[in-house]
């Protein structure tokens, strides 16, 4: 098994090392008097390290990741994942607000209803915000729309 060290991106307790805990989706310290009625072994007994007094990470199953390979070991999310940045995501999604948490949604294609940028700070809270129009791509009043209330529609569209 893989866990988390502290100050990692996670989903639940489960995903985080021993000693820490998932809160608000970083992974956390906690003490030692909270911890050990919390993560059990995976045999159902505990060990304690001869040294220290502390649980070994290794006999309750746990490899515990060096910096070497925290970047390596980094899953991206898919379409839906929560995702703190647009770099949490795999190639072609982006991170954008769904409700109130941020998830994985896919780049935009030709022919796709685009949100238009508007000036910093004169948009209001896009509760499902969308991603921007792939790459060649640009948002713009759709163009075979008549003056109606399509003529507002904003489409992705080749630049």
């Amino acid at each position: 098994m893989v866990c988390r060290r502290k100050k990692k991106r996670c989903h639940r307790d489960g995903m985080c090392c021993p000693g820490t805990r998932c809160n608000n989706g970083i992974c956390i310290p906690v003490t030692e008097s909270i911890l050990t009625p919390h993560i059990p072994a995976l045999d159902g007994t505990r060990h304690r390290d001869q040294n220290h007094g502390h649980y070994s990470n290794h006999d309750l199953g746990w490899q515990n990741l060096g910096r070497p390979h925290t970047k390596m070991s980094h899953i991206k999310g898919h379409e839906g994942d929560p995702c703190l940045r647009s770099s949490d995501c795999i190639e072609g999604f982006c991170c954008a607000r769904h409700f109130w948490t941020k998830i994985c949604k896919p780049v935009l294609h030709q022919g796709e209803v685009c949100t238009k940028q508007r000036k910093k700070g004169s948009h209001g809270l896009e509760i499902f915000q969308r991603c921007d129009c792939a790459k060649g791509l640009s948002c713009k009043v759709w163009k075979d729309a008549t003056y109606s209330s399509k003529a507002r529609l904003h489409v992705c569209q080749k630049i």
